[in-house]
């Protein structure tokens, strides 16, 4: 019985060949040759960025072209065309959920040490499609590049858009320090999408002489550095919130110190209960960093540096 019906399959494929027929027609999905008749200021754009680029051996270009993001178009060219027509992926399109959109970049883009936080992240959970931020078909792409970076980004967080205006800020619009410098827009586990676990160690990614460890640490800082600053701008000098003293007095009670008694003159306390803002006044006039110049963390145990003179009788 096996033996008859090998016979029969053998005579099948020896008359399939004789009269020039494939026994087997694979149908191949239509490359951008076949696309470039309807979309051809697509395929010209594409071949331009780095999506098309086919010296790359992961891009869509040298795996297949349009049908990797976009789907078997046999169907879609059957069919004479038409938006939505022939089960053709257009991430492009409104109708299109931003999940389905993400799903199509994820194919090529999962994991990797930007991206392994994105489900769940800020972003995602909000429905922002990888086509709001980035171009697939035009080059470059301008969420990768410093300069026009910020324009992208700000185009939802118009607060940092007006932050950045002001005269104490990140070298941003210069192009010397980009959004992601700080921040994973992919998400990650710190807050505000940081790129380290805490606000602090991303700052300290560039301002390492302020990590310590110090002496005398001052807590506000080892807690978060955004206690005392705004990292993306304000109108006080070192992106600070408020000018010192009144950003010192948000934590410390406006005081002065007792100097005549400091020298060991016998005189009666200065308290601001006998001379009313005497005391205030000093701390104002004189301002806190005269004496406290190493705000973040200094090794001087008296906490001051330098040492005021009277305190060294």
């Amino acid at each position: 019985m096996t033996g008859n019906l090998l016979r029969s399959l053998s005579a099948g494929l020896f008359c399939a060949l004789a009269l020039g027929m494939s026994p087997v027609r694979a149908q191949t999905p239509p490359g951008p040759e076949v696309c470039q008749g309807c979309h051809a200021d697509k395929v010209e754009s594409f071949a331009k960025a780095i999506h098309g680029q086919k010296s790359h051996a992961k891009s869509p270009a040298a795996n297949g072209g349009c049908v990797v993001c976009h789907g078997d178009g046999t169907e879609h060219v059957k069919a004479g065309g038409g938006r939505g027509v022939g089960g053709i992926k257009n991430p492009g399109s409104k109708l299109m959920s931003a999940d389905d959109k993400n799903a199509i970049c994820l194919n090529c883009h999962r994991g990797g040490s930007t991206r392994t936080h994105w489900e769940g992240s800020t972003h995602q959970a909000r429905g922002i499609a990888c086509t709001n931020c980035h171009t697939m078909h035009q080059g470059p792409d301008r969420v990768l590049t410093k300069v026009t970076q910020p324009e992208v980004c700000f185009s939802c967080h118009k607060e940092q858009r007006a932050q950045y205006t002001r005269p104490s800020r990140h070298p941003i619009l210069e192009g010397k320090v980009a959004c992601s410098d700080c921040h994973n827009p992919h998400g990650s586990v710190g807050p505000s999408l940081v790129k380290r676990d805490s606000i602090n160690d991303t700052c300290y990614q560039c301002h390492m002489e302020k990590r310590g460890p110090f002496v005398h640490t001052h807590e506000p800082v080892s807690e978060n550095c955004m206690n005392c600053h705004n990292p993306h701008g304000t109108v006080t000098e070192n992106l600070l919130k408020v000018r010192a003293p009144m950003l010192c007095h948000q934590c410390h009670t406006p005081h002065g110190p007792n100097v005549p008694q400091l020298l060991g003159a016998q005189v009666a306390p200065r308290t601001t209960a006998t001379t009313g803002k005497d005391a205030i006044n000093y701390t104002m006039a004189r301002g806190c960093l005269n004496c406290h110049t190493q705000v973040h963390g200094g090794n001087n145990p008296t906490v001051t540096d330098p040492t005021p003179q009277f305190m060294l009788r």
